[in-house]
C-alpha cells in the first residue's frame, strides 16, 4: 500500500499519484474565511464609495472648493435639492471626503471578483444619481456649451470664430469662466449642433441636461465596458467597477456634466462593433465621438490596426471605409452649418494646450514652479515623446505584437502624462481601455493615475498659506 507523499507521490516509488486525495479541511477554511473577509472589505468599500458621494451631493451647494469660481456663491435657484441642507466641508472636510472615496474605490475594485454583479451596478447607479442632484460641480464647462450655443441660435456668431464674449449681456455671461470668455469653442461639430438644441433653455436647465447627459453617458460607457469585457474574456463586475465607480468620472465628469463622457460612449460603442466584427460601423461611431471631441480620433489608427493573421487587410479595409463615410458626413454637417468656421477647430485646440494649467507636468514647471523657460521646453520634449511613444505603440499593434486595446490604453496613459493641459476628467479616456486591456498593468496603473490626478487637485484646494479649518 502506497502513502501518498507531499506533492502527491508515492514515497516509495516517486510516481505521480493520480487517485483523488480528501482536501485539507483546514486550508480550505482559511481560503473561504478570506474570500468571506475580502467580500466583506468590498462591501464596505461601495458603502464608503457611496457614503462619500452623498456627503458631497448635499454639500456642495456650500462648500466652495466644489463650485466653479463663477457660481460662488451659488444662487438658490442653480442649488439643486440639497442646496437648503446649508452644511459646508471647508477644505479639510473636502480633502478628507475626497481621500476616503479614492480609497474605497481603490479596494471597491480590488475585490470586485468577490462582490455580486447587483451590488456592483446598483452602486455606479447610485453614486451616479446623486452627482445628479449636486449643483453644477468644479468647473464652468456646462456653461461654456450654454453660451457657444446661444451664440449661434440666439445671436447667430459663429462659436468657431467667436469667444463668449460676443454676448457679454446676455444672462448667462457672468458664469462662463474667465479664461473661456475669448476662446472659440475647440469641440466637434456634433457637440455643437447638438447644443443648438438646449440654447432656449434656462441657464438651470440647461447645466441640469448636460449633467444629465453626462451621466447617461458614463452610465452607457460602464453597460458597453460590461459587454466588451464579456467578449474579451475579462471580469466584467471588475471592469464595470474600474470604470463606474472612478472617483475622477462620477464627481468630476459627471458632476461637472463634461462632453469627454458622451465622446467616451461612442468611442466604446465603436470598440464593441470591432470586437463584434462589425467593422465598419466600428470606424464610424469611433470618427463620430471625435465629432463631439476630436480626442476620440486618436484611437481610429489602433482600430484600423488591429486583426493581424487572415483577413487582416479586410477587416483594416472595412474599418477604414466605415470611418471615411463618417468623416465625410461630420464634414458636410460642419460645413453646411458652420461655414468655414470649423477649419479654425485645430489653431483653437493648439492656443488653448499652449497656454496649459499648472497640473499638467510642464504647467507646473511653469506656474507653480516659476520657471516658464523650462516648463515650456518640458512640454515641447514631452510632445516629442508622446509622438514618438504613439508611432512605436501602433506600428507593434500593426505587426501583432501587441493587443490593439492594449496600445490604445497605452496611448491614452501617454496623452495624460504628457499632456501640456490636464484636467481630472480626462482620466476618463484612460479607464475604459485599461478595464478591457490584456495587459494587467494597465488595471494597476489606471488606479495609480487616479490617485495621482486626485492628488493633485487636493494640492490645489489649499490656498496658499491657509489651514484646513473645519
Amino acid at each position: 500500500m502506497s502513502v501518498p507523499g507531499r506533492l502527491g507521490a508515492t514515497a516509495q516509488t516517486g510516481a505521480l499519484d493520480l487517485r483523488t486525495h480528501p482536501l485539507d479541511p483546514t486550508r480550505e477554511a482559511l481560503r473561504a474565511g478570506g474570500a468571506a473577509a475580502r467580500a466583506r472589505l468590498g462591501q464596505l468599500a461601495l458603502a464608503g464609495v457611496l457614503l462619500a458621494g452623498l456627503v458631497i451631493s448635499i454639500a456642495a451647494a456650500h462648500t466652495d472648493s466644489l463650485l466653479p469660481e463663477s457660481v460662488r456663491p451659488i444662487p438658490r435657484w442653480l442649488a439643486g435639492p440639497f442646496g437648503g441642507a446649508d452644511v459646508n466641508l471647508h477644505v479639510g472636510g473636502l480633502i478628507a471626503v475626497l481621500v476616503l472615496m479614492f480609497a474605497c474605490y481603490a479596494l471597491a475594485v480590488q475585490a470586485a471578483e468577490r462582490l455580486s454583479a447587483r451590488a456592483v451596478l446598483m452602486s455606479i447607479a447610485a453614486l451616479h444619481a446623486l452627482m445628479l442632484l449636486a449643483p453644477p460641480l468644479l468647473s464652468t464647462d456646462v456653461f461654456s456649451y450654454q453660451a457657444y450655443a446661444r451664440m449661434w441660435a440666439l445671436y447667430g456668431a459663429n462659436p468657431y470664430l467667436n469667444g463668449p464674449h460676443v454676448i457679454a449681456l446676455d444672462p448667462l455671461y457672468p458664469f462662463i469662466g474667465a479664461k473661456w470668455v475669448s476662446t472659440p469653442t475647440a469641440y466637434g461639430p456634433i457637440f455643437t449642433s447638438f447644443s443648438y438644441l438646449l440654447a432656449p433653455l434656462s441657464i438651470a436647465a440647461s447645466a441640469l441636461a448636460y449633467k444629465a447627459v453626462a451621466a447617461v453617458a458614463s452610465l452607457a460607457t460602464v453597460a458597453l465596458v460590461w459587454n466588451a469585457a464579456r467578449l474579451r474574456g475579462v471580469d466584467p463586475v471588475k471592469a464595470a467597477a474600474l470604470v463606474g465607480l472612478n472617483p475622477l468620472i462620477v464627481v468630476y465628469g459627471v458632476g461637472g456634466g463634461h462632453n469627454d463622457l458622451l465622446m467616451l460612449a461612442l468611442l466604446m460603442a465603436g470598440l464593441v462593433a470591432v470586437l463584434q466584427h462589425r467593422d465598419r460601423a466600428g470606424g464610424a461611431l469611433v470618427v463620430l465621438g471625435a465629432g463631439i471631441k476630436l480626442t476620440a480620433g486618436v484611437f481610429l489608427p489602433f482600430a484600423a490596426a488591429s486583426g493581424g493573421g487572415l483577413g487582416a487587410t479586410s477587416r483594416r479595409r472595412e474599418i477604414t471605409i466605415g470611418a471615411s463615410v463618417a468623416v465625410l458626413g461630420v464634414a458636410v454637417l460642419a460645413f453646411s452649418l458652420f461655414g468655414g468656421g470649423p477649419l479654425h477647430l485645430l489653431g483653437t485646440l493648439h492656443k488653448t494646450q499652449s497656454e496649459g494649467d499648472w497640473h499638467s507636468i510642464p504647467g507646473f514647471i511653469s506656474t507653480r514652479l516659476g520657471l516658464g523657460g523650462a516648463g515650456r521646453a518640458a512640454g515641447v520634449v514631452l510632445g516629442i515623446a508622446c509622438a514618438a511613444t504613439y508611432v512605436w505603440l501602433l506600428r507593434k499593434v500593426w505587426r501583432g505584437e501587441m493587443d490593439w486595446i492594449d496600445g490604445a490604453g497605452w496611448v491614452a496613459l501617454a496623452l495624460l502624462i504628457t499632456a501640456s493641459s490636464m484636467l481630472p476628467w480626462y482620466v476618463a479616456w484612460l479607464m475604459p481601455l485599461a478595464a478591457l486591456a490584456t495587459d494587467r498593468r494597465l488595471w494597476r496603473i489606471a488606479i495609480v493615475m487616479t490617485g495621482v490626478v486626485q492628488g493633485i487637485q487636493l494640492l490645489g484646494y489649499i490656498p496658499h498659506n491657509a489651514g484646513l479649518g473645519l
